[in-house]
């Protein structure tokens, strides 16, 4: 059996931003794995280099990855159908005056 071969495609700051991405990329459809220094990830540094995450893809999906994260920093996914939730407006009880 041959062993799939992973690319490093991205370098981010911060588990955040990195799960953000492969949120993204797996939506797209792409396998990603995601690479963080152990210190930094056990200790939860998301600065300098031990929070740097390296955002890996097999070898055969980096292009499609590379179109999707392009598109992503061009900020072409922002704006979708679902606007900002907006919070509830209290409502008036019945019987009570103001």
């Amino acid at each position: 059996m041959m062993e799939e071969k992973w690319e490093v495609v991205e370098m981010v700051q911060g588990q955040l931003q990195a799960e953000i991405l492969r949120g993204l990329l797996e939506a797209q459809g792409v396998k990603v794995w995601l690479n963080q220094e152990g210190a930094g990830a056990a200790y939860g540094i998301n600065v300098g280099p031990l929070g740097t995450v390296e955002i890996l893809v097999p070898t055969s999906a980096v292009d499609q990855t590379r179109q999707v994260l392009d598109a992503y920093f061009a900020g072409e996914f922002e704006g979708s159908e679902m606007g900002p939730i907006e919070a509830d407006e209290p409502e008036d009880s019945e019987g009570e005056e103001d």
